[in-house]
């Protein structure tokens, strides 16, 4: 893209949405020339604090011709309509996660986005914190062994959505950190949870990845919890990681420690496990704003027109998982197999390749 500023435009000012304004904002390469919401005190607070336009109608995001770019920090509900009339008119494209409801609806913006030679991209934002990446690191150095297995807990009290449950409100976060460590996407999903407020939305749910070599993780997901909580617990055949991310400092804990079954033994009186226990350490880690780091990898790929590291790939990814989980919450947490969507570029690829023989 020639363009030396990249133009954004972003729709949502509740929650999130502030974020991505302050950062776009904050950035050299973008300006944020328009913020739209239906909150009108919202609107004011934004054209206060950066001097931008406002709107309380998308469509004259979507119709700016100036703006190159539309970031989308909406109810879940709204962001397939939204990101799809944004590709549509040639936008690039920025979803907050998850990216849709459906699988179905993945796809369609994926084929949208790759039909008109745009940038598709998921708000991971943990993947662009700086411990996931040196835990990524860590595991793929081999300092651990095999990955044995992940245990991650996001708990809290509250905030309870209306349109979505637990799990797809908080486990998005889990789920894309667990397939930048792995590489890989799960076999199969076992879902459990209950609802104890509004009867029709579940607010504790405990999930399960199950991937094909044997790998297992485990995500617990709670609005009705005393203490906010936001722990991962990764589990290697020589040492063991602890990642607390509400910790100020040292939120990356290693664990010289490990179980060992010995390889011969003769009678069930000679077997014994061998527990080692060794130092622990908690490795330097220079701390940037996650959501700045994949504010600034957007309009870079934007200029370079390659594929952010939370494409749409990486979107439909989680949005698949957590389909399977919500089929297994309705069946008594049964386990959902789910396809495999590693090669999915090259289906992307082939198809439009057939539109030109």
């Amino acid at each position: 893209m020639k363009e030396t500023t990249i133009n954004v435009g972003v729709i949502g000012c509740g929650y999130w949405g502030p974020n991505l304004i302050r950062n776009f904002w904050g950035l050299p390469e973008s300006k944020v020339k328009m913020v739209c919401d239906v909150d009108k005190e919202r609107l004011n607070h934004m054209r206060k604090l950066y001097h931008v336009n406002t709107s309380r109608d998308f469509e004259e995001i979507i119709e700016d011709r100036d703006i190159h770019a539309v970031a989308i920090a909406t109810p879940v509900f709204s962001h397939y309509g939204l990101a799809k009339k944004s590709l549509l008119a040639g936008k690039h494209t920025f979803i907050e996660k998850p990216m849709c409801t459906t699988v179905e609806q993945g796809k369609e913006l994926i084929d949208l986005a790759e039909k008109n030679n745009l940038v598709l991209m998921t708000g991971h934002t943990f993947i662009y914190s700086a411990p996931v990446r040196k835990i990524k690191e860590i595991v793929d150095s081999g300092e651990i062994g095999e990955l044995i297995y992940i245990n991650s807990q996001r708990l809290n009290l509250g905030l309870f959505q209306k349109d979505i449950n637990v799990a797809w409100d908080l486990a998005p976060h889990d789920i894309s950190i667990i397939l930048y460590i792995m590489g890989k996407s799960p076999a199969s999903v076992n879902c459990q949870g209950k609802s104890h407020i509004n009867k029709k939305i579940e607010d504790v749910t405990n999930m399960s990845l199950n991937f094909p070599n044997g790998g297992f993780a485990t995500i617990l997901s709670s609005w009705l919890d005393p203490n906010k909580i936001r722990r991962m617990t990764f589990v290697g055949s020589k040492k063991m990681i602890l990642y607390d991310d509400n910790k100020p400092i040292e939120k990356i804990r290693i664990y010289d420690k490990r179980v060992e079954a010995p390889d011969y033994y003769d009678t069930f009186g000679e077997f014994s496990y061998s527990y080692h226990y060794g130092d622990m350490h908690s490795p330097y880690i220079k701390q940037e704003e996650p959501i700045k780091v994949e504010c600034q990898h957007f309009i870079d790929c934007i200029k370079t027109g390659e594929k952010p590291e939370s494409s749409g790939i990486e979107g439909l990814q989680v949005v698949q998982i957590l389909e399977a989980a919500s089929k297994s919450l309705k069946h008594n947490g049964i386990q959902i197999s789910i396809d495999n969507f590693s090669d999915l570029e090259t289906i992307i690829f082939q198809k439009q390749y057939a539109e030109f023989d």
